[in-house]
């Protein structure tokens, strides 16, 4: 046994258990599953997880979920339902960071996270995922009628780090946008040749001489509370101020969101570094450029980011970070950066790699069944405008109509 696992608090116990058949001893196989009511009951087994290696992204880390539950689901009505899997030994082998909310009057399972989570994925051991088969999956989906009408789980990367995704197994769909990422080297002047050419490496370097021009440009990782707590309140300003101009909703404006990405990027790792770490372009200590991500496993996730609103649009401030910010990420040996996800022109040159993504909508009730072919009809409809350029072309027109006419 992992001795990780010996120090389970006794009263740690799982509220639905059941066995999973045909399991012998020494096997990887899912033998129980317990399902957890409380974020601090699950810690063990989940940090347990994330000490080696396993399949999942730092978006569904323990201290990145409880810190977006504790200020963002549970001001929606969210309850964690955390589900666990173990082998025949007791050791944790998966663990679904699912939660528990009400919507009309069905109850639904999704993802922790909700909008500020780029990539969904359940955590699984390393020397599990090929394991996993469509009918361990079965028996689990059908432990959990009691507790849920519907399974909704969204925007799922089919592949991650090389590993597949267990949960394509089962029917779903694509999701109505994809990831973007691109692969690291050390070198990043031999990674920019390639991803750039002549033109546009001199259309670059113009740009950094003219906002060089302009005063003192510094690059740097917040790493002081003090810093953090700057760099925070300027990017709030700034995404505000962004969003009201293209007539998009601020999902970073509600207060709940803000102590949420307040708390993730205080909070340390046992390495030191910070669940979320954040990145500024400063002019004479203005903060022009700003984008905040999630790191694990040689991996950087941007999960957002902000420029100053109305000044350096020639000098294209946020491009000029994104160039400091992947070389880096390559200086610190990382394999791969992305930019999240949906469709964006200025992801094209440091993530030209498409990750496709995919939903998930499964019936657990018969009430669920009407709400699983909804929710994926609506999902579908939503990829098919996405995919059509004019289509796409004319709801951006109207987010900028709604801007003008609310005064923005």
């Amino acid at each position: 046994m992992n001795p990780a696992l010996r120090t389970f608090n006794a009263d740690a116990r799982p509220i639905l258990a059941a066995d999973a058949g045909n399991v012998q001893a020494g096997d990887a196989r899912l033998a129980r599953v317990g399902v957890f009511r409380e974020m601090a009951a699950a810690e063990p087994y989940w940090r347990a997880l994330e000490g080696q290696a396993h399949f999942g992204t730092a978006y569904q880390s323990f201290d990145w979920s409880k810190a977006w539950l504790a200020h963002v689901g549970a001001a929606a009505g969210v309850a964690p339902f955390i589900l666990v899997g173990f082998d025949a030994q007791g050791e944790a082998i998966c663990l679904w960071p699912l939660g528990q909310r009400r919507m009309g009057g069905l109850r639904v399972l999704e993802f922790l996270g909700g909008k500020h989570s780029n990539f969904n994925t359940a955590l699984w051991r390393g020397d599990f995922t090929s394991k996993m088969t469509a009918d361990d999956l079965r028996d689990v989906l059908a432990q959990l009628g009691d507790a849920a009408d519907l399974l909704m789980l969204t925007n799922q990367p089919m592949m991650w780090n090389g590993k597949s995704n267990p949960f394509a197994l089962l029917p779903h769909q694509t999701s109505p946008s994809s990831g973007y990422s691109g692969e690291l080297r050390k070198d990043f002047d031999a990674l920019l040749t390639e991803r750039t050419n002549t033109s546009a490496r001199k259309k670059m370097r113009r740009k950094e001489r003219v906002l060089a021009g302009l005063g003192d440009v510094t690059f740097e990782r917040a790493e002081a509370d003090s810093d953090v707590k700057r760099v925070l309140a300027d990017f709030f300003a700034q995404k505000t101020a962004r969003m009201r101009a293209i007539g998009l909703p601020n999902v970073f404006e509600p207060a709940d969101v803000q102590r949420f990405v307040t708390e993730a990027a205080l909070a340390r790792k046992d390495d030191g570094s910070h669940v979320l770490e954040l990145y500024t372009l400063s002019l004479d200590g203005t903060i022009v450029a700003t984008i905040g991500g999630v790191a694990s496993d040689g991996r950087f996730s941007a999960m957002f980011t902000s420029i100053i609103h109305g000044k350096f649009g020639a000098e294209s401030v946020g491009e000029q970070l994104l160039v400091r910010l992947v070389r880096h990420f390559c200086e610190r040996g990382f394999h791969t950066f992305d930019l999240g996800v949906g469709e964006a022109i200025y992801k094209g040159t440091f993530c030209p790699d498409v990750e496709t993504l995919f939903d998930s909508y499964w019936p657990l009730t018969a009430s669920g069944k009407l709400a699983a072919f909804a929710l994926s009809h609506a999902a579908a409809a939503k990829r098919s405008v996405k995919q059509n350029p004019r289509l796409w072309a004319g709801v951006q027109r109207l987010r900028h109509l709604k801007a003008k006419f609310s005064g923005c």
